[in-house]
């Protein structure tokens, strides 16, 4: 499918978008209030190293200290196969090591002590209250290789298919590194098609940086940044220009410049794609980003049948509940749910995409009584997830029907990045009722009078609280000032909460 690339350049922040065939399937926002520190080496001080976790922070100059788990570390010995690694699908960047690299995890305290200087390269962005995720498995991706300095041999994307393609590239990058050339290499995806020459000058490419990121880690001090992966703009040029891509639009002039110099220099085939939006029109409204962003941060997603997804985001996982909502179909209840949930699973597969949907996923189909249509909505959704440049996994359905997933979570959810939570709710999604906080309001007033000694009870409050007490509330106001001996006097604030109340003696 043909797709394209929209680079949008404003003060302080740098949007990109993935449209495939004019649909928008990814948004990646970079701010220079908070740059993804994905792909970043580190110089790193070890500052605590707890053994019941198998696990140590370390102090790469961050707000938070970084977390390094045993699995992440490489043992003086070590080497990782590269071909292993690319079969996870993890070639775009910093991979590390296969969950099944290791027969079992060796104890931290032999591989790093309180104290340790260490070389890091950070593969998860903080995220919450989390600090970074490190590893010592340093990989340097460039347009069409990966190099890892630890690893061994050769592996090519499982996104190249062609088995007489792969045996190609195998064997074009075994005779580079055969003739001297250190450490393990995966072939990325966008190498599909490339000669001989411009692989020999990746490779070249990437053994000049690693020699520049050893000798600079070699002089740096701990927290300091050793190497900084690619600013957005050039890394959507390097990761994706190789997969269909026909075209690029940028709406500034100096950014344009900078994407040219790179394309010269790496990738000269991509030069005509290469151009400039002047138009009168913002290039995200143009093209309907702005608002399919805006959609993408609400909870209910239409289906064009009529259903509807419900999608909630929590900090342990995200859940998926498709609903069949106004679409009532054409045969029968059976017909109308399996309908609804084809076109949910590819729906679903877009939204974790566009939304940046990572760590446990829980989706509840409409339950189905026929099996094969329970094999049809499953495979879809494995179909649709093909697309997916994040690696993925998906279990069978569940005895209740329900399909469990995980998405690899490298960076923040559009949500988190462009949201902050509800001041009023504090991240409940909800608040308390008008009845609640006056029901609330008679305890308050009726704890306050046994207490304290005053001549009136003066209650503070929202608008719509004090129109409900002076309204449906007013009989047992009147029963409490009659009980309590003393006036009570209501005030409206229009700077409260709905939620919040103040009983003031006077």
């Amino acid at each position: 499918m043909s797709a394209e690339i929209l680079i949008n350049v404003a003060p302080r922040e740098v949007r990109a978008a993935l449209l495939e065939g004019g649909v928008l399937q990814e948004v990646f926002i970079e701010r220079e209030s908070r740059r993804g520190l994905v792909g970043n080496v580190y110089k790193g001080r070890v500052q605590r190293v707890l053994p019941g976790m198998q696990a140590a922070f370390v102090e790469v100059g961050l707000a938070r200290t970084a977390f390094l788990h045993v699995d992440d570390i490489v043992a003086p010995d070590m080497r990782f196969d590269a071909q292993r690694v690319a079969a996870t699908g993890a070639s775009g960047g910093p991979p590390g090591p296969p969950p099944d690299e290791r027969e079992r995890s060796e104890d931290i305290r032999r591989l790093v002590s309180g104290g340790d200087d260490i070389v890091v390269q950070v593969v998860k962005d903080p995220m919450g209250g989390k600090g970074a995720r490190l590893t010592t498995f340093i990989s340097l991706p460039s347009r069409y290789l990966v190099f890892m300095p630890r690893g061994h041999g050769i592996g090519i994307s499982a996104r190249i298919e062609d088995e007489a393609e792969r045996t190609r590239l195998r064997e074009i990058v075994q005779q580079m590194v055969s003739d001297g050339h250190a450490g393990g290499y995966i072939v990325r995806t966008a190498a599909h098609g490339v000669d001989a020459d411009r692989l020999r000058a990746d490779l070249a490419y990437l053994e000049r940086l690693w020699s520049h990121v050893r000798e600079r880690s070699l002089r740096a001090s701990p927290g300091e940044l050793v190497h900084e992966d690619l600013p957005l703009g050039l890394r959507m040029l390097r990761d994706e220009l190789g997969r269909g891509v026909l075209r690029v639009l940028v709406d500034d002039a100096d950014e344009l410049a900078r994407l040219q110099k790179f394309v010269r220099d790496f990738i000269p085939n991509g030069a005509p794609v290469l151009e400039l939006h002047a138009g009168p029109r913002p290039i995200f409204d143009l093209h309907g980003v702005e608002e399919e962003i805006n959609r993408a941060l609400e909870r209910k997603v239409a289906l064009k049948s009529g259903g509807h997804l419900v999608i909630d985001q929590t900090e342990s996982m995200t859940t998926i509940d498709v609903n069949t909502g106004g679409f009532v179909g054409h045969r029968n209840l059976e017909d109308t749910i399996f309908r609804t949930n084809l076109e949910a699973a590819v729906a679903i597969a877009r939204q974790l995409r566009l939304r940046n949907l990572g760590g446990i996923i829980i989706i509840d189909f409409i339950d189905m009584v026929d099996e094969a249509h329970r094999t049809q909505v499953l495979a879809a959704l494995q179909q649709a997830l093909l697309a997916d440049h994040a690696q993925t996994q998906v279990a069978p359905l569940s005895a209740l029907g329900l399909v469990e997933m995980t998405r690899k979570r490298t960076r923040e959810s559009l949500e988190h990045l462009l949201c902050e939570v509800c001041p009023v709710c504090e991240g409940h999604g909800s608040v308390r009722s008008i009845e609640t906080v006056c029901q609330d309001i008679f305890r308050e007033l009726q704890r306050q009078a046994r207490q304290f000694d005053s001549r009136e009870l003066l209650v503070l409050a929202h608008q719509d609280v004090v129109e409900r007490l002076l309204g449906e509330g007013s009989t047992v106001l009147a029963e409490l000032e009659s009980g309590l001996g003393r006036p009570i006097r209501l005030q409206a604030e229009s700077l409260y909460a709905i939620d919040r109340y103040d009983v003031v003696l006077v």
